[in-house]
């Protein structure tokens, strides 16, 4: 099918579910759940519509993952996923697919095309798996530039499958200061290989605007990548809760991206000792609007200079199968104010509208 004619097939599909639950909230509810330094968030809309990013990792850990995924979606009210965003083909991100969609109705599965970094549990999946969920559902593959259809929300897919949006978003398209002192990177710096055509640069990426607030998600996508998208203009403008790309390690996460955004919020979803290095604190710090950091674990590769104080951390055990595991949640009004809570401590922080 053509891909314009199926996103129009979706959006019509999408307005023909109804909503798994009427909801009093009339904010936009992000949940960014522990998958102990992989992801799964969640959003959910005033009309009860929702989306989710990742499903957390797969193999022993795929039954823990899927139940605190359900976790998050018991406390939203909600009884279906309307949206399925895989972001990519790693299995920190789509390990439990199956396993949580053998227990809710996921109606539309969205990601950016096939694997293109072989690996034989993915391939596997890929080829024997995947066909069955999504054939009892629609599926559509985006590129940049698509729309997510979700009621009141404006959710752009700004990268996919290599591709990026052509054009800035509304708002955005300013020249980016912090392009001139950009340093490629020619191995990657976490696992020192050569940078190259990975699942990461075919990251799906999220920039999701409620009102006046808004939020973006880039998932995997690698700082060179950053560059392209971010200069010599941004294209994105600013957002208010930035989602710290790969976990908050600084393979991503350049200043060209995180300090042209100009995020009054940072949210890590890293594990213990993955993620949040001092490289990327460094840089999430510095940012010029930057008042928090929000992160669902404690990371020890901080170190004490750029720890987070504990009341914005999620999880501060060692064991990765700890039960409850606490999740961060933003709640976001139209007016562009919006609320973050720790829901191990019940520690709430609101900020107001700019």
């Amino acid at each position: 099918m053509h891909r314009l004619a199926a996103l129009i097939v979706v959006a019509v599909l999408c307005a023909a579910y109804p909503a798994a639950q009427s909801r009093a909230s009339k904010t936009l509810d992000i949940y960014v759940v522990d998958v102990e330094g992989g992801n799964a968030t969640l959003v959910v809309a005033p009309s009860g519509e929702s989306a989710l990013i990742d499903t957390g990792n797969g193999g022993p850990a795929a039954v823990r993952d899927a139940d605190r995924i359900m976790a998050a979606i018991k406390d939203a009210g909600i009884t279906q996923i309307d949206a399925l965003v895989t972001s990519h083909w790693h299995n920190d991100h789509m390990g439990s697919m199956a396993e949580l969609a053998g227990r809710l109705p996921i109606r539309h599965y969205l990601d950016h095309g096939p694997n293109v970094q072989p690996a034989d549990a993915v391939d596997e999946f890929m080829q024997k798996t995947y066909p069955g969920l999504t054939a009892r559902s629609t599926h559509t593959v985006v590129k940049g530039g698509d729309t997510l259809p979700m009621k009141g929300v404006d959710w752009r897919i700004v990268t996919a499958g290599r591709q990026m949006i052509a054009k800035a978003l509304p708002g955005a398209g300013a020249a980016n200061p912090y392009c001139a002192g950009f340093t490629p990177h020619t191995v990657n710096p976490v696992s020192g290989q050569p940078v190259g055509n990975t699942e990461d640069e075919h990251s799906v990426g999220s920039h999701v605007t409620f009102g006046q607030f808004r939020a973006l998600y880039l998932a995997d996508f690698p700082w060179n990548n950053e560059h392209e998208l971010m200069c010599p203009a941004n294209r994105l403008g600013t957002v208010d809760v930035l989602l710290v790309s790969r976990h908050g390690q600084h393979s991503s996460n350049s200043p060209a991206l995180v300090h042209a955004v100009r995020p009054r919020v940072a949210v890590i979803n890293n594990g213990i000792r993955k993620g949040g290095q001092p490289e990327t604190m460094r840089v999430l710090y510095a940012s010029p609007r930057l008042e928090d950091i929000w992160q669902v674990h404690v990371a020890q590769l901080s170190g004490p200079e750029y720890a987070v104080p504990e009341m914005f951390v999620a999880n501060i055990v060692e064991d990765p199968q700890h039960s409850p595991a606490h999740w961060i949640k933003v709640s976001a009004q139209q007016s562009g104010a919006f609320t973050v809570t720790n829901s191990r401590n019940g520690f709430s922080k609101t900020y107001a509208k700019p």
